[in-house]
């Protein structure tokens, strides 16, 4: 008698959650970086404004969750052949992908609890209730955003070191060039690349959602443009993904 569905799934999702467990320490750093940036700019809230901080750290932290984590973990497993021995198994291979889904959709819900907790506390932000609400949707559909350029990376790059290459480039140039490119310091050209990129859009709609009252055209523009990075990353990588490295 073959395994119900739901049986195979539950014992994906434990075993991703041991692989997760076993692999602590990369799980914090990739936690930890952006609440230790919102606890160094503590003195820059009252300047650049606490929506901005927070929705920054908050970004960084959703970029580093689908480049450094997801990414990692997927081109991990392929190496090994994971993969290939669960596909000889008699279930829906998509289960395999939904399991490691859910276990980064949870880190984003954990990720965007820090931030709020560690605003409040080392900064004093605070934002309303409704915010709050409103910030946790935007934040996974910032994460799907990422988790689907993690996944196109590793459609197109079977080579370990090189996804992890990749990756850290990919992670490097979000940060340096959104950053400032957001901030007008690289120019009009970059900063109208920056707005629009998927770090631009994915910071819009997160700082917009803790301020529900000031979601505007631009901000629904941002939401689509991220709806359409997602649906167009993952569509890539999914189509080009090869579930063994040979």
């Amino acid at each position: 008698m073959l395994p119900s569905s739901t049986n195979v799934f539950k014992a994906l999702f434990k075993a991703d959650l041991l692989i997760q467990w076993r692999n602590r320490r990369a799980v914090f750093m990739v936690l930890l970086i952006p609440v230790f940036i919102l606890f160094c700019w503590k003195n820059a809230v009252a300047k650049i404004g606490p929506y901005f901080v927070l929705s920054t750290c908050l970004t960084l932290g959703l970029i580093s969750i689908g480049l450094m984590g997801y990414s990692a973990t997927i081109t991990r497993d392929r190496d090994k052949g994971v993969f290939q021995r669960l596909r000889v198994a008699p279930f829906n291979p998509a289960l395999i992908m939904a399991s490691k889904l859910l276990v980064q959709l949870m880190m984003i819900f954990v990720l965007t609890i820090l931030i709020f907790v560690s605003g409040y506390y080392f900064d004093g932000i605070t934002i309303s209730t409704q915010g709050y609400v409103v910030t946790f949707f935007t934040a996974l559909i910032g994460g799907a955003v990422y988790l689907s350029l993690g996944q196109l990376i590793t459609g197109l790059i079977t080579n370990p070191e090189s996804v992890n290459g990749a990756t850290r480039m990919i992670y490097f140039v979000f940060i340096m060039v959104g950053m400032l490119g957001e901030l007008g310091t690289l120019g009009d050209k970059f900063k109208t690349v920056s707005i629009w990129s998927p770090y631009g859009t994915v910071k819009a709609i997160i700082s917009t959602g803790m301020q529900p009252g000031h979601w505007d055209m631009i901000s629904t523009q941002a939401l689509a443009f991220c709806l359409i990075y997602a649906v167009v990353f993952a569509g890539i990588g999914i189509r080009k993904f090869r579930w063994a490295v040979k």
